[in-house]
């Protein structure tokens, strides 16, 4: 007979979990307790949201799910944000949450909320365990639902009466991993087209990847001469240096690359969804009929034909496709070689950054002195904003796992995601890119950072305003500022005030040494660039924007 509590662990134990992330409450003090003898590692966070997007950067990383323990009511709608980012972004995870007791439900009980209806909607699977004696069932299950098909968060609420209930169960097992794989008739079909092509392009996005798979997609990117782009966010998928690499095809894409795939007669979307961002409002393919023959590959059945109705559609994950296709070659040498070869140099010329800018920091400049210094399997975390910007464009990725930045364009990931990256490897440099406002949703994890004494360094670009919807705001009501400005502490002194380093950078030239002494430093850093809020994109100023509206 064992409690709830510790039936939770063993199955957790039982499904590989080797850390959880929490933020602890009364509701589940049977499973913290459970906790304190196993070899799980628990990582306390200060603030849900936070936990369920170190979470959800756990299951971007390493295509496990990321477990976060949260409590009941306040403590479960704070986690909402990072399951809406798990659920956008196809990300494994599973939360639970302490729930009131079983006699109290239906009454409104002390922070009660009925969760399969409130995360109904933006999780895979939502489910309370009432029987202990069930326990081991549904936390295979749950590990299941979060991997197979298109990954995505599944809640589970346990209420607390029954996490210290003892009951007689079996011991749970691991759960067993769910494979797609395309059929030899549809890869003989994509064989076909591929050979009938002029202006082929390939999109890839999406999850279930892993380090073997991006190597595979190379070569076959390679024997085919494909152009191929990676979709917002999705950018560790291909080695940017790579001569077959045309860019990134999300918010602001490159017009070259937008038009290739507008005048592209085969688009081979591999692993992701295409939404709203990266087809740039359903414009680079018309939904659900889209001008270009399009071949839609996805591990999810219910994926293929929900937005765009594709000419060949093969129900498999990217890992299983690029490995069964990866032996089949051209039958003769492409026509449009060249094309690829003409795409990558406008990449290069389109990620090289503006050495000058409105006022004393340039952000160019910063960007090209952490190319040099970065090594490839450098991690960089952010959450969303118009500094973004200069990451997704000016960073050239080279590995995969080198990324974690949600596609659903949530403010305040990138400091979280940043400590769980660096739990999970230490021995790589993290780098967490936040704006002013980003930082200041979750920055208090940065307290988590140096509890755990983990060396992340956060580089906060401060303009004093939330700048993209300032930007969108002078685009729109030019001159009529509303609810856009910020008043900001000073970041340095924060980092020193947490027990962490702190850096301000308010020239240009004084950015290399401050980025050196945080990394010297081996705490937790934060290194804030005070820039001219005129600098709002790297190619307009804000000025530009107001006039031109």
């Amino acid at each position: 007979m064992k409690t709830g509590g510790q039936l939770i662990v063993d199955a957790l134990e039982a499904n590989g979990t080797d850390r959880i992330y929490c933020v602890p409450g009364e509701s589940y003090l049977a499973v913290l307790d459970a906790l304190h003898d196993s070899p799980i590692r628990t990582i306390v966070c200060r603030q849900e949201g936070g936990a369920a997007m170190m979470a959800d950067c756990h299951g971007r990383l390493t295509g496990r799910p990321g477990i976060c323990f949260v409590t009941r009511g306040p403590g479960a709608t704070n986690a909402s944000a990072g399951i809406h980012i798990a659920m956008q972004d196809s990300v494994p995870l599973i939360l639970f949450i302490g729930q009131v007791a079983s006699h109290a439900k239906g009454r409104e009980a002390f922070q009660e909320v009925d969760y399969v209806r409130f995360f109904g909607d933006i999780a895979k699977w939502v489910v309370e365990i009432d029987d202990a004696a069930r326990i081991p069932e549904f936390v295979t299950r749950a590990f299941a639902v979060a991997t197979s098909g298109r990954p995505g968060p599944v809640v589970i609420s346990l209420p607390e009466d029954m996490l210290t209930s003892l009951a007689e169960a079996p011991d749970a097992r691991h759960y067993t991993p769910v494979e797609t794989r395309p059929g030899e008739v549809e890869l003989d079909a994509l064989e076909v087209l591929l050979n009938q092509a002029k202006r082929p392009f390939v999109i890839l996005g999406g999850t279930r990847w892993d380090a073997q798979a991006v190597a595979r997609m190379r070569t076959m990117a390679e024997a085919w001469s494909l152009p191929v782009g990676c979709s917002f966010r999705r950018q560790m998928l291909f080695d940017h240096l790579h001569p077959n690499y045309a860019g990134d095809v999300g918010i602001g894409i490159n017009p070259k690359v937008a038009t290739a795939i507008k005048q592209a007669d085969l688009v081979l979307l591999i692993g992701g969804r295409m939404g709203e961002m990266p087809s740039s409002d359903y414009t680079l393919l018309k939904s659900p009929y889209p001008d270009q023959t399009a071949v839609h590959i996805h591990a999810d059945a219910g994926e293929l034909g929900r937005v765009y109705r594709p000419a060949l559609a093969i129900n498999a994950s990217p890992a299983a496709f690029v490995e069964a296709f990866a032996g089949r070659k051209p039958a003769a040498t492409p026509v449009w070689a060249a094309e690829a070869a003409k795409l990558h140099a406008a990449y290069l010329d389109w990620s090289t950054p503006p050495e000058s800018g409105p006022g004393a920091v340039q952000m160019g400049p910063i960007m090209n002195y952490l190319e040099t210094m970065l090594p490839d399997d450098a991690i960089l975390t952010n959450g969303a904003g118009n500094y973004a910007t200069w990451v997704h464009r000016y960073h050239r990725f080279r590995r995969f796992g080198t990324q974690a930045a949600p596609t659903s364009g949530s403010m305040g990931y990138g400091t979280p995601a940043a400590v769980a990256a660096k739990q999970l490897f230490p021995d790589r440099d993290v780098i967490a890119f936040a704006g002013d406002g980003c930082f200041l949703m979750n920055g208090q994890e940065f307290a988590t950072a140096v509890q755990y004494g983990l060396p992340i360094i956060v580089i906060v670009v401060n303009n004093g305003i939330y700048g993209t919807i300032r930007m969108h705001q002078e685009r729109e009501y030019p001159g009529r500022v509303v609810a856009t400005d910020l008043k900001n502490p000073d970041f340095a002194a924060l980092a020193r005030a947490y027990g962490g380093h702190g850096e301000t950078v308010e020239k240009t030239a004084d950015f290399a040494a401050a980025f050196e002494r945080a990394r010297a430093s081996g705490k937790p850093s934060i290194v804030e660039i005070r820039l001219d809020p005129e600098a709002i994109t790297p190619t307009r100023t804000m000025t530009q924007i107001r006039d031109k509206a």
